[in-house]
């Protein structure tokens, strides 16, 4: 070989390494100058993590503090199985490899006891080979399936705490999890119109859900810190860290026992009547906290998807009826209290026409004939030419003042939300008949509620009050936040024509339209009502609201009761509410006697009340 050719092949040679380490060198140039500020971000974005921790959302609780919704913890439990493969890897002595191997694997058979899945499974979900060293490179050859999408594996989802607990013990290499809180409703359908519910997104859709969501939700925590290769945290990086904070506890005003009582009750008037739909309130008169609210129809909370739209409907609040004869309080109450009236004062409720200023109007009819009835048989008998008369007295603005006083035409202001207003019209748009049909509860519309809040204005001394659903907030720990107190609307009767009016009432049971109903020594005081409904334009004779508001004991009242039902189906009769919803009201006050504890009244305080003109 000659000299010439070997120089040459040494020079190609010096030339190729020269060429490499020139083009190292510019490829560090690239990476740690031009490049570098791209790649910084591209790696720090790697190996930066944000691992978010979710809050417990506040539970929801009845006024004696039974769970009414709660937030359960679930654990999905995942293994990365080329963490112990890497771990028993790292041992090099095979007799104590073997032994750890073994150790393992007796772990593995104990968590798939625990799982409550087979042994083989979970094995297999231990074996690296499930694994592609390079995914990317089976996602290229279409070999992406379940199995090669990610590095985890998941065993089980919805696992409760305790179980997990157990599993964490067995300190098995490979186990990771994560946490969820589920809501659940430990009582399924009880006031499940009250409460709602959250969806499968965890937002809240209605109720105490969703009206006090920001109470409940809480703040989830977070950590922001740096990752290895491995995908564990290197804590000493750890930058910024937010606690969780638990969401707030919140006591309603709802007695579950009574809320059960009146949802039974439900139950009983669907099947024996068929109704549109039924409501059934229980409230304490003195400070308006409600103790029970039911609507049929009604669902489920923990199968909501289940339920059909209408069954989640709050009729309470968003379906207006017209009130009918529990209507009549407000004309009886207001001549009352403006001193027009006595109770002994008569009137001739035999014609059928009354003159009216300059004018001859047509009466109601009424469903028997009457003569002369005082103003206390007006109501126990519930004379629909008597209460238009007392309403003649005071004119069409007097009287309409009063109806607004009472709470009709506007949201009662219950806190759930979703209620209408009711219709009322002012009398500037009253037709010539308006001031005869009002008294009644015609050309009137109204919500169950606002008819039952009404009601609750006679019971505790004539002050009308805000409807209340919520009693206080609590924190995580137990302790109080905020209290929530009665809250008045408005002063609608003397306290002396309200105890009046009530003892009017208690006619109503012990000789009117809801005679045989009474309970010796409790005093119930109410109205009846049937109302025909309004079926293509006009009055049906077999579409009627029945119903029957009151309260006891009528000298000092501790339950406004409510029962109010749609469209009822009775063979061969009229829906009255005689028929209809008093004896509901008669058996949900018998049980809420005992319950409650309620005390019979003495006669002396019916004596006392005579004397000072409170009886008829």
């Amino acid at each position: 070989m000659s000299k010439g050719f070997a120089s040459n092949r040494l020079s190609l040679l010096a030339i190729g390494v020269i060429a490499c380490f020139v083009s190292v060198g510019v490829r560090l140039v690239f990476l740690h100058v031009i490049d570098r500020d791209e790649l910084l971000r591209f790696v720090d974005k790697a190996r930066r993590q944000i691992v978010v921790e979710q809050a417990r959302r506040g539970t929801i609780l009845d006024t004696r503090g039974n769970l009414l919704a709660t937030s359960r913890s679930e654990i999905t439990v995942a293994v990365d199985p080329w963490s112990l493969q890497e771990y028993l890897e790292i041992e090099k002595n095979p007799n104590k490899r073997a032994r750890k191997s073994a150790e393992e694997k007796t772990k593995r058979a104990q968590l798939a006891a625990l799982l409550d899945l087979p042994v083989a499974e979970v094995e297999k979900a231990f074996g690296p080979t499930m694994r592609s060293i390079d995914p990317l490179k089976d996602q290229r050859d279409g070999k992406v399936d379940g199995l090669t999408k990610d590095r985890w594996v998941k065993l089980r989802e919805a696992l409760p705490e305790s179980v997990y607990d157990k599993i964490e013990a067995l300190s098995i290499r490979g186990i990771t999890h994560s946490r969820v809180y589920r809501r659940v409703y430990p009582g399924d359908g009880l006031a499940a119109h009250l409460i709602g519910y959250l969806n499968k997104e965890g937002t809240p859709v209605s109720g105490a859900e969703h009206h006090f969501n920001l109470y409940l939700k809480g703040q989830d925590g977070w950590i922001e810190s740096e990752k290895d290769g491995a995908r564990r945290e290197l804590a000493q990086f750890r930058s910024r860290e937010v606690p969780v904070a638990n969401g707030n506890d919140v006591v309603l005003t709802i007695d579950s026992v009574v809320q059960h009582i009146i949802e039974e009750e439900l139950k009983t008037i669907a099947a024996k009547f068929q109704p549109h739909f039924a409501t059934i309130i229980a409230s304490d008169p003195m400070t308006g906290a409600i103790l029970g609210l039911a609507n049929y129809p009604s669902f489920d909370l923990n199968h909501y998807n289940k339920a059909p739209l209408e069954a989640q409907r709050n009729y309470a609040v968003t379906d207006m009826i017209e009130p009918g004869s529990t209507f009549k309080i407000v004309a009886a109450g207001a001549a009352l209290n403006e001193g027009l009236v006595t109770s002994r004062t008569t009137f001739d409720c035999s014609n059928a026409t009354i003159d009216y200023k300059g004018r001859t109007l047509k009466l109601p009819r009424e469903d028997e004939l009457f003569g002369r009835l005082s103003v206390a048989d007006i109501v126990a008998h519930s004379s629909n030419r008597g209460v238009a008369q007392l309403a003649m007295l005071m004119g069409e603005q007097r009287f309409y003042d009063y109806v607004r006083a009472y709470g009709f035409g506007e949201a009662t202001g219950f806190g759930l939300g979703g209620e209408v207003r009711g219709q009322l019209a002012s009398p500037a748009k009253w037709d010539g008949l308006t001031i005869t049909r009002m008294p009644m509860g015609h050309a009137v519309a109204a919500t169950p509620l606002q008819i039952h809040m009404a009601m609750s204005a006679v019971a505790n001394g004539g002050v009308l009050l805000r409807p209340q659903i919520i009693k206080e907030i609590k924190d995580p720990k137990g302790n109080i936040v905020r209290t929530f107190a009665a809250e008045k609307r408005a002063q609608v009767l003397k306290p002396s024509t309200a105890a009046q009016l009530a003892q009017l009432l208690a006619g109503v049971v012990r000789e009117g339209t809801a005679k045989g109903f009474d309970i010796p020594g409790f005093e119930i005081a109410g109205k009846t009502g049937t109302t025909q409904k309004i079926i293509g334009g006009k009055y049906s004779t077999n579409h009627h609201v029945a119903s029957f508001v009151g309260f006891f004991p009528a000298s000092r009242p501790e339950i406004v009761l409510s029962v109010i039902v749609d469209d009822a189906v009775v063979a061969g009769g009229t829906a009255y509410g005689r028929v209809v919803a008093a004896p509901a009201f008669h058996h949900i006050a018998e049980q809420l006697i005992q319950y409650l504890d309620i005390k019979p009244v003495l006669p002396t305080n019916r004596t006392f009340l005579a004397a000072q003109g409170g009886l008829p």
